[in-house]
């Protein structure tokens, strides 16, 4: 009887055993940041917000350069200009200077729309091809090991190649 019973624990602890060893899940893991970095379509995505913000930065500047010679040529008037005139431009001048933080402000803005308008697509993309690949490769979780993301240690299998393979990159 107490062999019986021994050899029926023996038996449960196996079949538990191999429950366990059949439940894991299957983990692997990829670095989105530098997959989404390699994608054409964000080095594309990057070089048009580049563009446009240097537009909207030349297009300040040059505000700013002719408030500063506006300025100018007002202080070295003043002397000559009654001081209604004088209350007048200052006034003048503080009307350009808040359209200029107007105009940086809905520049700022407009850069940060495009900027989802154009990765929120990309970021999409290298989403849906990862879940597509560790679907197909049998995989229940995937872990994000981009610097910083909170994993330590990623020795698990890697999707990168098989993501950009997925890709065409």
């Amino acid at each position: 009887m107490k062999q019986f019973r021994t050899l029926l624990v023996a038996c449960a602890l196996v079949l538990g055993a191999t429950n366990f060893v059949n439940a894991q899940s299957k983990v692997a893991h990829i670095a989105s940041q530098e997959l989404i970095e390699a994608m054409p379509a964000y080095k594309a995505a990057i070089s048009e917000l580049e563009k446009l913000e240097k537009t909207y930065d030349g297009e300040i500047r040059n505000m700013i350069l002719e408030l500063q010679n506006t300025t100018k040529k007002y202080r070295q008037e003043a002397q000559t200009k009654t001081d209604e005139e004088n209350a007048k431009r200052a006034q003048e001048l503080q009307g350009t200077e808040k359209s200029i933080g107007d105009y940086r402000n809905n520049a700022l803005q407009d850069i940060e729309k495009k900027k989802v308008e154009l990765l929120k697509p990309i970021y999409e993309s290298a989403r849906a091809s990862v879940q597509k690949v560790a679907r197909a490769k049998g995989y229940q979780y995937v872990l994000d090991s981009t610097t910083g993301t909170g994993i330590i240690m990623a020795d698990g299998y890697d999707l990168m190649a098989d993501v950009k393979k997925d890709l065409g990159i």
